[in-house]
């Protein structure tokens, strides 16, 4: 497809659209939209967007199709495939500025959102009415609600609650030829045709634009209980995570850390947590509303780990504590990329195959040099693999790394994963699509984008290599 450049005369055009302040056109404004937080990657936009309502945002795509200019979805810019990056130039479509939660309906325990409202503002917002919005990724604070079902985020407690795609609705979606459409009905069953709401989450802004969200809300669970166990090596951490889920007991959040994530995280944060002879660490949360439950779930708990020799566990005694914890966590994506230049990959496989996984990595990590850094949600078979750069030279970065991610996305596809959980193919995965889909599957999603964007002027370059 051949784009346009946008021109004087594109730009007068939008301010009509919108309006002058709504348009972004000097370097030092659209600067700041070239990047996220996809490594060290920098694609900056001719121009900045920024609409207020869905008919606007409808407006700039069917102008942007009519004169073929491509346009780059963006939410908060926290994603790690580099799914927001304006590869071609073109616009910037930012959803900052449309962050209103529209509605709590309480009757039907459902949020009705603009795509710009921030994770934790939404779970904050419903948790005083005794409600919970679950799906909660590491930049909750900061990442939107657009930007989760465009790359059908998960989260910690995604063991027991599941990822976006099991809270959405019904989404409004503005489409390359200047429609609004809602992909389906504000009800918890649907069985009308093709589910274009589950199409649309995950689909990283290829196929429209959401404008309006109708999400899922649960009650809130009144009790809470979590503990940081110590392993001396990770690969028992790793087994004792699918045996404790054959108990029964299903935590609200099960995560592994290896221990050089801890000392990093550690560093970073300024809490201190004693890493002498720990290969790993197992964050496990438990909730519900009855604490007698949670006592008889924390025994078990405390009998499997003594089967595969665990050491110290600690229990978060106060909020101030479980804060403390869930930061150390939390921070270890940002903390790592401080470390080093880096590349994060978003592996996931069956959980019980988890420990074949780790080993894989750290058998990369001897034969091509590397040093890696791992943690993840456990509880889902979800490892993030930190590679990082340190004193690698750049040919060993640009060619050898890449030989050991295809090493990595083999042996995903071996074990009955795939080669991304939660963070989607956007930029930087789209050349090992073909390791975990045939041509065939390819094809199809193919087809699906150029039903939905014939023109191919929504998030070009991104998914499809």
């Amino acid at each position: 497809m051949q784009y346009h450049k946008v021109t004087e005369e594109h730009i007068r055009k939008l301010q009509t659209i919108l309006t002058t302040e709504q348009v972004l056109i000097e370097a030092s404004q659209t600067k700041p939209y070239g990047s996220d937080y996809t490594e060290d990657l920098f694609y900056p936009p001719e121009v900045v967007v920024m609409p207020f309502t869905a008919k606007q945002v409808a407006d700039v795509l069917l102008f942007c199709n009519e004169n073929l200019i491509p346009v780059t979805p963006r939410g908060a810019g926290t994603g790690l495939s580099g799914g927001s990056l304006p590869l071609l130039g073109g616009i910037s479509l930012t959803l900052e500025k449309m962050n209103k939660i529209i509605e709590i309906d309480l009757k039907n325990l459902q949020a009705r959102v603009q795509p710009g409202v921030i994770n934790q503002e939404l779970r904050d917002a419903v948790e005083p009415l005794g409600l919970f919005y679950p799906p909660d990724p590491a930049s909750k604070g900061s990442c939107f609600l657009g930007g989760n079902i465009a790359h059908a985020s998960g989260g910690p407690r995604a063991v027991k609650y599941g990822t976006t795609k099991d809270y959405v609705l019904n989404l409004q979606v503005a489409l390359p030829n200047g429609e609004l459409i809602w992909t389906g009905a504000d009800t918890l069953n649907f069985s009308t045709g093709y589910n274009l709401t589950q199409l649309m989450v995950g689909s990283e802004g290829t196929l429209g634009v959401v404008t309006e969200i109708v999400l899922k809300l649960i009650p809130f669970p009144s009790q809470r209980l979590l503990m940081l166990t110590r392993f001396e090596n990770a690969d028992s951490a790793c087994a004792f995570i699918p045996e404790m889920m054959r108990k029964g007991i299903t935590p609200s959040a099960m995560e592994f850390m290896e221990t050089k994530a801890m000392q990093i995280a550690s560093e970073v944060t300024g809490i201190p947590m004693s890493t002498d002879g720990v290969g790993a660490f197992v964050l496990i949360e438990l909730d519900g509303n009855n604490q007698e439950t949670l006592m008889s779930d924390c025994e078990q708990v405390y009998e499997t780990l003594e089967k595969f020799g665990a050491g110290e566990t600690e229990v978060a005694e106060t909020t101030e504590q479980q804060e403390k914890f869930w930061k150390l966590r939390r921070i270890m994506g940002e903390a790592v990329k401080q470390n080093s230049i880096y590349k994060e990959e978003d592996t996931v496989v069956p959980r019980y195959e988890l420990p074949k996984l780790f080993t894989k990595v750290k058998e990369l990590e001897k034969k091509y040099g590397f040093q890696s850094v791992c943690y993840g949600h456990a509880g889902d078979g979800n490892l993030h693999v930190n590679i990082l750069k340190n004193n690698l030279s750049e040919h060993e970065w640009k060619e050898m790394i890449p030989l050991a991610v295809t090493e990595l996305f083999e042996t995903c596809k071996i074990l009955g994963g795939t080669i991304s959980g939660e963070h989607g193919i956007g930029l930087v995965q789209k050349s090992y699509l073909p390791i975990v889909y045939s041509p065939t599957h390819i094809a199809l999603m193919k087809g699906i984008k150029q039903v939905f964007d014939p023109k191919g002027i929504l998030n070009p370059g991104k998914i499809f290599g």
